[in-house]
């Protein structure tokens, strides 16, 4: 392996990492302002360097574990952890599965619609096409095309906040002297950490390049990193109208508003639908990869039809729910579950899944 995609491999982990968890909260900032905007600029950028340890820390544990034990899908490897008993992060993951292609599907509907004023059904076709593509080609063609457009969703939150510095620099530095710091920032840290480690199985397809104890550690670490970067531009702009964006349903809204720049709204939209389909992909690839590789180890031959027939039925059960008014009443539960992932899944992971690798190094020598 050349110099160049050696490189690569230690940052792929870490583009598919963001590529999935972006999808909704960073596009529409909701999240950004919900967990760390409250707590003021600088008391925000604080609570994302906590997301950012958390990130990096269990994501360089699993991707060590997964090598350990070459574990390269959630099944082998939760079966690995816990046994019998990793069913429980399986039915986790669905749930949240259906409310992450359910929202997804209803986010693209109401982009297109707000962009062009066409039906929100082409946005749902749209978004349905390219999930169900990318996941077909493959994981080469995943990896090539979710790291190429996280190189192209970083150029335009660039943009974003050079173009909102050149106008609006006097508010945002205002906002840093004030280094407003909320009580809860560290709190409201760890909690959006947590919100988003059960997606850290799915990337496990991308550790196979990894053939090193710190090849495995480091692409963890880095990925942590990946994932928290566009959250830090997003809250750096928001600060331009940090109360108003706080207040806002949809806060990046806010500071398009003031910028009164419709060219620039339309690219970030269409970067974001992007993100979309990359979140989507993500997802329904875990679960295709977990398929498979289990029929693989019974000794069975996988037949073509297996990941065209799970794709295209994930992707339809996403459209059910979006279009049937189902993400409400599923999404009551997404706290409850995001729990249920930081005790099956996390807790688990840096106990036992670090004992279990420094046993089984321990064994190897």
């Amino acid at each position: 392996m050349d110099s160049k995609n050696k490189f690569l491999r230690y940052l792929i982990p870490g583009f598919i990492f963001q590529s999935i968890v972006i999808g909704g909260g960073y596009g529409t900032g909701a999240e950004i302002a919900q967990f760390f905007g409250v707590n003021g600029l600088v008391g925000g950028l604080m609570g994302m360097v906590v997301t950012m340890i958390v990130w990096s820390a269990l994501c360089a544990i699993t991707f060590e574990f997964v090598r350990v034990f070459e574990t390269y899908d959630y099944n082998s490897m939760m079966g690995r952890l816990l046994g019998k008993a990793g069913i429980i992060y399986e039915i986790c993951y669905v749930v949240l599965l259906l409310i992450v292609l359910g929202v997804i599907n209803a986010t693209a509907g109401s982009m297109l619609k707000s962009l062009t004023g066409l039906s929100p059904w082409i946005g749902i076709i749209l978004l349905s096409l390219g999930i169900i593509a990318l996941v077909l080609k493959g994981t080469k063609a995943i990896e090539d095309v979710l790291s190429f457009w996280s190189y192209v969703l970083y150029a335009v939150y660039i943009l974003f906040m050079i173009i909102v510095f050149s106008k609006f620099g006097g508010a945002i530095g205002a906002e840093f002297a004030k280094a407003e710091v909320g009580s809860s920032w560290f709190v409201d840290g760890l909690r959006y950490s947590f919100y988003n480690l059960g997606i850290v199985p799915a990337l496990l397809y991308t550790v196979r390049g990894a053939k090193t104890r710190k090849e495995a550690v480091a692409s963890g670490v880095i990925a942590g990193a990946i994932g928290i970067i566009p959250a830090f531009l997003l809250m750096l702009v928001m600060a331009a109208d940090l109360p108003a964006v706080v207040a806002a349903s949809v806060p990046v809204t806010v500071i398009f508003d003031k910028l009164n720049m419709p060219w620039l709204y339309a690219i970030f939209e269409i970067v974001l639908f992007g993100t979309l389909i990359e979140t989507g992909t993500g997802f329904i690839k875990a679960v295709d990869d977990r398929i498979e590789l289990t029929m693989e180890k019974q000794g069975k031959a996988v037949p073509g039809w297996v990941r065209p027939t799970v794709t295209v039925s994930l992707v339809i059960v996403g459209i059910c729910i979006s279009t049937f008014g189902l993400i409400g009443l599923i999404a009551k539960g997404y706290g409850t579950i995001c729990w249920g992932f930081f005790v099956v899944y996390v807790l688990p992971m840096v106990t036992l899944g670090v004992y279990k690798i420094s046993k089984a190094g321990k064994a190897a020598n």
